[in-house]
């Protein structure tokens, strides 16, 4: 990692700790500091989730590291935070935690939802869902 704002980046089969996201940005500059923790839900698009798995492409970590150091350069943050699960996840299981500090919440703010949104977008992550009625979908694949 080449920006010292980027602090944390990790895909892992581990379950994902929030504490250990908000330790690497601690930061007596940092104001605000803004997390999100995704979270595996019972239901999508009406239909009941019953489990999920998360796969990655061998890419994806230099691709999660690109994208916060790009996130990094765009907004006026001090820190970058980015880690997401791979593997079967149970529902309530975290599946993604990124967070930013910034010297003011605005800046943190606007980093975080840029960094999920970009995250989501342009790093190779897919989700295969498995439904309640004994379906499957894949979500991301190109």
């Amino acid at each position: 990692m080449s920006d010292p704002a980027v602090r944390l980046v990790a895909i892992s089969e581990e379950p994902l700790s929030v504490p250990d996201v908000l330790a690497s940005l601690d930061d007596a500059t940092a104001g605000g500091l803004v997390l999100f923790v995704g979270r595996v839900r019972d239901h999508d698009h009406g239909q009941g989730v019953d489990g999920l798995s998360y796969s990655a492409h061998p890419s994806a970590l230099q691709r999660l590291t690109e994208v916060c150091e790009a996130v990094a350069a765009r907004h006026d943050v001090t820190g970058v935070a980015a880690v997401h699960r791979v593997g079967d996840l149970a529902i309530g299981d975290l599946a993604v935690v990124v967070a930013t500090t910034a010297g003011h919440r605005g800046s943190s703010f606007e980093a975080s939802r840029d960094l999920i949104d970009t995250l989501k977008a342009e790093v190779p992550i897919w989700k295969h869902q498995r439904f309640s009625d004994g379906t499957d979908e894949w979500v991301g694949v190109p």
